[in-house]
């Protein structure tokens, strides 16, 4: 789906390009080729040394890929080849990068999107457009493979944080030397993090939230290109087992729409493998000068550190060093060789290097190291390094002289070294401290001086003296307090001092605070105070002191109390338990009328209710302004049957209390009926019954043979539910009429209260 926002944003900004476009220089273009190759941009441009390529694929428009020059445009990176979501030739000065080829999107690219953390939107990515792919396999020479790129995008600054949060990827596939594979790993990470390189990854821009992210890579000032925003130059360095195959795949996709494209651009003959390394380990803090410094003399030392891949152990490496620089060759640092040679099974070479002190300045001078690695192929590969020789600078100490005023404080001194060589080693003449900060006491009016020494790393010291100017007596000798309320403020602060200085006319001066500063009275007493810290300053004429208390909070009183009972049939007595913390003296409240019961202890109270109350129990503290209630509610239920169908029936009752009586069942049944007779009565046997709600009967033949089963359920007034009855018309289960005799039934009966009785007897059958 197109955005139409974003469509409209691109009709204007493409009426602007083309007013720019009149005023371009085009000296300072960058200039874009689209016509090469992805073989010949991958052999020829992109591929540095230490690599053999193969299987190289691109997948997209042709317009997608090409080299480019960078002129003097901003883009960072001299030449190379870029690939885009759109036309690489409109990333030119004065082009619009908004292509939309309807081209096929790419499944890696869209996870890597919707992987972005910190894009609130990264949800709604769900599909990716116009993707540029670029694959090849390559074999590396050496143990690391490195090349440079920059990321830029149109879609800058409106569309970060949003669903057109276009992406890309470097996928790399085969042996990881730290275990495992590659399988489809994306390099293109913000440097130190696991988040992908997008629009919502690197940015500034404070409309967003938050503001900045990853501001350091960011640009947004193109000059001779027509990106919106684009990264500064940025290193990816990975770790390959030398001599393996590995799968590169290098592509880019714009995400939900089509338009304002993204570009990434790989230096040219930056995608190699490193040879031979060249590391250097200093013996003093990198944070000063930097990880390529030593200075003249005083033992600081590098260890320079040559490293080959384990692939090429198996044969002699020669390695030309040439050394150049402003420091001379055995003058300034001793005879260094002009050549190293890994012998067979070598792939670490470590040589010391110092600098002579000559007591001359000269500033920084470099060494420049030089190396040319020659392969048995006869390939020659140049790295190079620098390594910074530094005087030992002059060692300086300033200690601070200070002036106070009250005696019984003490004081922080403070002494600063400069030049020399951190770190620093202070000794004070009158504690073990080793910093640049002591304490020292203050017991005694004058001049007290204090010596402190200062060593650097090269073992160099220089010492001060610094002096402490002590001129008053007054002091706070006492403060007391008195306990505040916790329902109310009551706190009382005061204070006790000596040794004041006035002249005449002058009185001492008394500001209490609370602890915020956000309360304050000028008096030596402070009363109807809340709990927490407060401070006291003192001023005579020449100096201030000052002190503190804390005032606490007396306990809160908690008024709590239970009840053995708290709903049941009248009356009702119940026990009440006081269970108060805190607390003095009580106030019971029945809430029925009751008198209120006040005692002066924690102890039980009974009551008997008749109707429903609220019992309310007030705890109070020796202070009786400070008091807290507790409240429980007491139901009282009229107890009774509640069961309209039992014999004791009490239609005033609400709660049933279980002693509902209920009528018994009582059945009779004849002992002759006459089924056949021409007067048509007693031609059914049943049974009458009184209080039952159901009948089961059953009738069995002298010899035990069921001949009938009914059950008949009863409603409250005695008369049968449903077409079943309980009773007999003399006639046999198949139907045919029962023979003459005598016959016996069974019945079960269930009463009212579902009770069962049980019954029997026999009764004659004549035709």
């Amino acid at each position: 789906m197109i955005n139409l926002t974003k469509i409209i944003m691109l009709l204007k900004s493409s009426t602007l390009l083309f007013i720019l476009l009149l005023s371009i220089n085009v000296k300072g273009q960058i200039t874009i080729d689209p016509n090469p190759s992805a073989y010949d941009l991958v052999t020829n441009t992109l591929i540095g040394p230490g690599l053999v390529t193969s299987n190289i694929t691109f997948l997209g428009n042709s317009n997608q890929i090409g080299s480019f020059n960078a002129g003097t445009s901003n883009i960072g990176l001299p030449t190379g080849i870029v690939m885009s979501s759109g036309d690489v030739t409109s990333i030119q000065a004065g082009g619009n990068p908004s292509t939309n080829y309807g081209g096929p999107g790419d499944a890696d690219v869209l996870a890597t999107a919707q992987s972005v953390t910190s894009n609130p939107n990264a949800g709604f990515i769900n599909t990716t457009n116009d993707a540029a792919v670029l694959e090849f396999d390559f074999i590396p020479d050496g143990d690391e493979v490195i090349f440079n790129f920059v990321f830029a995008s149109e879609e800058y600054l409106t569309w970060i944080n949003s669903q057109y949060n276009d992406a890309f990827g470097f996928y790399l596939s085969g042996p990881n030397p730290a275990g495992g594979n590659y399988s489809s790993e994306n390099l293109a990470l913000v440097p130190g993090t696991n988040e992908p390189i997008t629009i919502s990854t690197i940015y500034i821009d404070p409309s967003q939230t938050p503001p900045s992210m990853n501001g350091s890579y960011f640009l947004n000032n193109p000059n001779g290109h027509s990106f919106n925003g684009f990264t500064i130059p940025i290193e990816i360095r990975f770790n390959v087992i030398c001599d393996s195959t590995y799968h590169f795949k290098f592509a880019v996709a714009d995400c939900v729409d089509g338009i304002l494209d993204t570009g990434v651009f790989l230096e040219g003959g930056s995608f190699q493998a490193v040879p031979v390394d060249i590391s250097l380990q200093t013996n003093i803090d990198q944070g000063l000068f930097g990880d390529s410094v030593i200075l003249e003399g005083c033992g600081t030392a590098a260890d320079l550190t040559f490293t080959r891949p384990s692939c090429q152990s198996g044969d002699s490496l020669y390695i030309e060093v040439d050394i150049s620089g402003l420091a001379t060759n055995g003058i300034d640092y001793p005879l260094f060789p002009d050549s190293v040679l890994f012998l067979p099974g070598e792939t670490l070479i470590t040589l010391p290097f110092t600098a002579f002190a000559d007591n001359n300045f000269e500033g920084f001078e470099d060494v420049v190291l030089t190396v040319t690695s020659i392969l048995p192929n006869g390939n020659r590969i140049v790295t190079s390094g620098t390594i910074w020789i530094l005087d030992q600078p002059e060692l300086n100490i300033q200690a601070q002289d200070t002036t106070i005023f009250c005696i019984g404080d003490s004081l922080d001194v403070f002494a600063q070294a400069s030049g020399g060589l951190p770190p620093y080693s202070y000794s004070w003449s009158h504690s073990n401290d080793t910093i640049g900060i002591t304490t020292v006491p203050i017991n005694s009016n004058g001049i007290v001086e204090y010596y402190v020494t200062v060593q650097d790393f090269c073992g160099y010291t220089a010492t001060d003296t610094l002096s402490v100017n002590v001129n008053q007596t007054l002091s706070v000798d006492a403060i007391l307090d008195q306990n505040t309320s916790s329902c109310y403020n009551s706190g009382i602060v005061s204070s006790i001092w000596s040794g004041e200085s006035l002249s005449q006319g002058s009185i001492l001066q008394f500001q209490w605070f609370n602890q915020d500063f956000s309360d304050s009275i000028d008096a030596s007493v402070w009363t109807g105070l809340p709990g927490g810290w407060y401070i006291i300053t003192i001023s005579d004429d020449v100096c201030s002191v000052s002190d503190s208390i804390f005032v606490d909070v007396d306990e809160a009183p908690i008024a709590d109390f239970s009840a053995n009972i708290t709903n049941g049939c009248n009356p009702l007595t119940v026990n009440f338990i006081n269970n108060s913390q805190y607390t003095a003296s009580y106030t019971w409240n029945f809430g029925d009328g009751s008198p209120l019961v006040n005692v002066n202890n924690s102890g039980s109270q009974n009551h008997t209710f008749s109707e429903n109350s609220t019992v309310t129990l007030t705890a109070y503290t020796l202070d009786t302004l400070c008091f807290e209630e507790a409240t429980i509610d007491i139901i009282v239920n009229n107890c009774g049957c509640t069961d309209p169908s039992a014999i004791n029936y009490d239609p005033n009752a609400i709660v049933d209390d279980g002693s509902c009586l209920f009528p018994v069942p009582s059945i009779s049944a004849p002992n002759v009926f006459t089924p056949n007779s021409t007067n048509g009565t007693n031609d059914v046997f049943f049974l009458k019954h009184e209080n039952a709600i159901r009948i089961e009967l059953i009738i069995l033949n002298r010899w035990g043979n069921v001949m009938h089963e009914s059950t008949t359920e009863y409603d409250d007034t005695g008369n049968p539910i449903g077409q079943n009855q309980a009773e007999w018309d003399g006639t046999t289960k198949s139907g045919s009429k029962a023979e003459e005799g005598t016959y016996f039934y069974k019945y079960i009966a269930t009463g009212i209260d579902n009770s069962e009785i049980e019954g029997h007897g026999y009764f004659q059958l004549v035709p």
